[in-house]
């Protein structure tokens, strides 16, 4: 169901993102923060509040905040973390429409060996070919504008950050190619992690191919949005209530 006003779209889809994340176990604890731009206001964004658990977030629990760490509307509080994160992503990035930070387990651990890469050795990794950034100072938690501009910085003009020894940032366009992206980038690490348990070599394709690969997948784009669309359709099935849009 689509639905006129594209701020109550953008809470429905934010909130169909956390909802599956959770499903998916991509969340930890009531930690980490999925954005959106709010449509027509570059200067405000869309984030899920402290201390709630992503499996009960409703449209109505989302908060629209500025970039000076303002509450615009909502009745919680945003975590710092997510304001030196998100507001710097959004604000010096106007591609990154959408900004999904998880410390998911998989990828999250190729964070933590050295040297840690998506490999291009399963075909959901040839999705990711060109398109990661690679953060590699640590500087404990994200609590200054200098921690987001940096990680901003790192980003540049990928699409997904890798964080040394922290966890993940995907960014996209909409929600649904965000979260695609998250969901198989979380596949892809996971299949690597188990390859690497064998202790036999990976077997990385060549540069070329992964290339080709990654073009036709980005043919099927729409796919993304028909993923998403069957995750609105489970939350609708098992979890009455999760569109709900008044306080």
């Amino acid at each position: 169901m689509f639905v006129n006003d594209p701020v109550t779209q953008a809470r429905l889809d934010l909130t169909t993102a956390l909802r599956a994340a959770a499903r998916h176990g991509l969340s930890e604890g009531v930690c980490n923060h999925f954005s959106m731009a709010v449509p027509g206001r570059k200067d405000l964004f869309l984030v899920n509040p402290q201390g709630l658990h992503w499996s009960e977030i409703t449209p109505a629990d989302l908060v629209m905040a500025d970039g000076e760490g303002n509450v615009i509307e909502g009745k919680y509080p945003v975590e710092a973390t997510a304001f030196f994160i998100h507001a710097r992503i959004h604000q010096g990035n106007r591609k990154a429409q959408v900004v999904l930070h998880t410390h998911m387990p998989y990828a999250t651990a190729l964070t933590s060996i050295q040297d840690g890469r998506v490999e291009m050795c399963t075909q959901n990794a040839f999705r990711f070919w060109n398109r990661i950034a690679y953060d590699e100072m640590y500087a404990g938690v994200a609590l200054s504008n200098d921690e987001g501009d940096r990680m901003c910085r790192a980003l540049g003009v990928k699409d997904i950050l890798l964080l040394r020894n922290h966890g993940v940032i995907v960014t996209g366009p909409t929600v649904a190619q965000a979260y695609d992206d998250l969901y198989y980038l979380e596949r892809a690490a996971m299949v690597q992690v188990l390859a690497m348990q064998t202790g036999r070599p990976l077997h990385n394709i060549d540069e070329q191919l992964a290339e080709f690969t990654a073009r036709q997948i980005a043919d099927g784009a729409g796919q993304a949005d028909l993923h998403f669309e069957s995750l609105k359709r489970l939350l609708d099935r098992d979890e009455p209530g999760w569109r709900r849009l008044a306080a």
